[in-house]
């Protein structure tokens, strides 16, 4: 009875550790999300913008928040108004005098898409806190790169001066911190602001930074911009003249107008 007994209790022994066995030699599966799912718009950005880089500065691409990032920002803006073919010969028209300064100054040119994400590439417009131009200049900004702004003449209206004035601010930026990256960053905040985020666990690293909002996903902004705007082939024909008031074309013909 007892040798029964033994004989249970080592074939159950067995069992348990050839259980234990196959189950730490099977491969350790990570979901791709703390979730469980995979993203289809990580999807996309690996299939399709993995290659794509802030003034030749890698994103850091295994690390999943960021693709999703990225491809949320790509997925806003990719069939709005910056395919439109209106805004895509605005856009070549202005770029045609914006890249040759940029070139001038020793600035990379995915600076040129700053203006985009700024003002939309209108020279008039002006915000309500006062910053006006593509570039959107602060008055005082504006005066300490050399721009006069006054009752009778604002500089930061003109394409050519306020590119020279935002060149050397971009210089000045980059000379703060060394990366282009975080030159973009602080354009949008300052420099205090990204110089006080910078620790030893992200190591200067924008994509890794605690930021706030805006300024967070300010250089995804810009990488989905200059994803769409390169991507001449899927840009969105001119919508017709005549439409219904108040209906969806009627609003996109008047997107339309505005960007012409």
């Amino acid at each position: 009875m007892i040798k029964k007994h033994l004989v249970t209790c080592s074939v159950t022994v067995v069992l348990f550790i050839v259980s234990k066995l196959f189950i730490y030699s099977t491969t350790d599966v990570k979901p791709a999300n703390r979730f469980g799912y995979t993203s289809r718009f990580t999807f996309y950005v690996e299939s399709e913008t993995k290659t794509l880089n802030f003034a030749q500065e890698a994103l850091p691409y295994d690390n999943y928040k960021v693709t999703n990032k990225l491809a949320h920002s790509i997925r806003k803006r990719r069939f709005n108004i910056y395919k439109t073919a209106a805004m895509q010969r605005r856009v070549q028209r202005l770029f045609a005098v914006i890249e040759p300064i940029l070139r001038a100054y020793g600035i990379p040119e995915d600076f040129k898409y700053i203006p985009l994400i700024e003002s939309g590439m209108q020279k008039g417009v002006r915000s309500a806190r006062g910053a006006a131009g593509i570039w959107q200049f602060m008055p005082g900004t504006a005066r300490e790169y050399g721009l006069k702004v006054n009752r009778h003449r604002d500089d930061r209206l003109n394409l050519r001066k306020s590119t020279i004035a935002a060149c050397k601010y971009i210089k000045e930026l980059y000379g703060n911190f060394d990366n282009w990256t975080l030159a973009a960053a602080a354009y949008n905040c300052g420099s205090p602001r990204i110089a006080h985020a910078i620790n030893h666990r992200n190591k200067g690293n924008y994509y890794l930074m605690r930021l706030n909002r805006e300024t967070g996903v300010y250089v995804y902004n810009l990488l989905a911009v200059k994803k769409i705007i390169g991507t001449p082939d899927a840009v969105i024909p001119d919508a017709p003249a005549a439409s219904k008031p108040g209906s969806s074309v009627g609003i996109y013909a008047w997107m339309l107008a505005q960007a012409g």
